[in-house]
């Protein structure tokens, strides 16, 4: 009995953030910070926010990777026109998924944007986050088999029952019965208003852990972990308006696609002696873990600068334009739009310099192939990222064989 009641102690968790912060850490944290200060930041704020719908599409892609399902960009754009796959229930279950991600990774960087996302590991931002991706989504997505029987679970309620409780790997949670006190403890030790800005960075990477580790719902933790370390990046200041994404670094790995699960494995690992932290898990092992997750943060963060540069986007464009076999004047009117963020429809076309009607058959090609778009008939054009188009202006942003 005395056993059980220290295993389940919220304690269990700890150590959540490291005392002091090694050397490699701080140095970790000061090259993130300086390189999201960058990122786009030569870009129109115009051109940025459709970057950063790109991006949404990007880390639904790989957060449902991570997953084990493979949802092709093509197939999320179609299910973001409400076009969705009548044949095929799996697939269409998976665009609706898609589509839930998208929605709500653009919600909390609309919070974020007007100051108004909650503290990102409150216990009420987590249940609202698993509430509101699963809100929408179609009965079967919210039943679980389990040991041959089918469980159902409600969006926004933490593991509440025995049935709930089920291994994860080799990694036993806490039991159902001891989630909500895990969780309040969770709140109490990430709580970003009650620590420092350095140490926000070292505890993002520790939260993305130690929840997954809790597991306090059925279902969803991944996903859940991973739009709250979004939050957090964007409450840390290392957001970049929403033009990077920790999940596509969590899906590839340093050295392997398989560097994720085994590095959440490692953090699992419990104190290793006395030399070994004052808590139940191994602070070695979680120092390695923060250094490993900001190293993946760092490396997006910087694929993405060379990516959304001003002028390697604009030679993209160039080269994008030649393969459609379009006019000249046609990047005349991309690279415009990508200085100036958009344009109206009657600038457009003057700044080609041909006569209106040929100028106009111009940019109807471009708006008809997506790589302009515009929010009304008649509205102001500005750049937009088909999925057509992803292999040439966005080399390596997805897989080759997903597009």
């Amino acid at each position: 009995m005395i056993g059980n009641m220290i295993l389940e102690a919220p304690q269990r968790i700890e150590p959540c953030i490291p005392d002091t912060l090694h050397h490699e850490i701080v140095d970790r944290v000061a090259t993130l910070s300086d390189a999201a200060a960058h990122l786009g930041g030569r870009l129109h704020p115009k051109t940025a926010a459709n970057l950063a719908d790109l991006v949404r599409v990007m880390n639904c892609y790989y957060s449902n990777l991570i997953e084990g399902h493979n949802t092709r960009p093509h197939d999320i754009e179609q299910a973001l026109q409400s076009k969705y796959d009548t044949d095929d229930t799996k697939k269409r279950n998976l665009q609706l998924e898609a589509v839930a991600h998208i929605r709500l990774q653009k919600e909390i960087d609309v919070l974020h944007a007007s100051d108004k996302l909650p503290e990102p590991s409150s216990v009420k931002f987590i249940v609202w986050l698993h509430r509101k991706f699963y809100r929408d989504l179609p009965e079967e997505m919210l039943v679980l088999e389990q040991n041959n029987t089918k469980v159902r679970f409600l969006p926004g309620e933490f593991r509440h029952l025995p049935l709930h409780d089920v291994a994860v790997g080799r990694h036993l949670p806490p039991s159902s019965t001891s989630v909500a006190s895990f969780m309040s403890h969770f709140e109490s030790r990430f709580n970003f208003s009650a620590i420092g800005r350095g140490i926000q960075l070292a505890a993002m990477a520790s939260a993305h852990h130690r929840l997954n580790y809790i597991h306090p719902f059925p279902d969803g933790n991944g996903r859940v972990s991973r739009l709250m370390s979004h939050a957090m990046a964007l409450k840390a200041g290392i957001g970049a308006h929403g033009l990077w994404s920790v999940s596509r670094g969590l899906a590839r790995g340093l050295n392997s696609p398989k560097d994720y699960m085994s590095m959440m494995d490692m953090a699992d690992m419990p104190r290793q002696g006395d030399l070994d932290g004052r808590g139940n898990l191994s602070l070695k092992a979680l120092n390695t873990f923060i250094g490993w997750f900001l190293d993946i943060c760092i490396d997006q963060v910087t694929f993405m600068q060379d990516l959304f540069d001003l002028d390697n986007l604009a030679l993209r464009l160039s080269r994008y334009c030649s393969d459609q076999e379009w006019k000249p004047e046609a990047f005349m009117i991309l690279e415009m739009v990508l200085l100036k963020g958009e344009l109206s429809r009657g600038d457009a076309c003057r700044a080609t310099g041909l006569k209106e009607r040929t100028a106009r058959t111009l940019l109807s090609s471009l708006l008809e192939n997506g790589i302009l778009g515009s929010d009304s008939p008649k509205g102001p054009v500005s750049l937009r990222f088909p999925a057509a188009s992803l292999d040439r202006l966005f080399p390596n942003l997805f897989p080759a064989h997903s597009l």
